[in-house]
C-alpha cells in the first residue's frame, strides 16, 4: 500500500470514529476544519508550492 493510501485509510478510520463519538455536525466541522487550518498555517511561498504541485498532479 502506498503512503498516500495509508494516509487516506487513516483519515477514513478517524472520520468514522468521530462520527460514532460526536454528533455528525461536530465531526464534519473537525474533518473540514483541520485541513483548512493546516493550509492557512503555511507560509505564502509554501502555499504557492502546494498549489503548483497540485496543478502538476491534475495535468498528468
Amino acid at each position: 500500500m502506498s503512503r498516500n493510501a495509508k494516509i487516506a485509510a487513516g483519515g477514513v478510520a478517524a472520520g468514522l470514529i468521530l462520527l460514532i463519538w460526536l454528533p455528525w455536525w461536530a465531526s464534519l466541522l473537525i474533518m473540514l476544519g483541520v485541513p483548512a487550518a493546516a493550509y492557512l498555517a503555511l507560509d505564502p511561498s509554501q502555499r504557492r508550492r502546494l498549489r503548483r504541485a497540485s496543478r502538476r498532479e491534475i495535468g498528468r
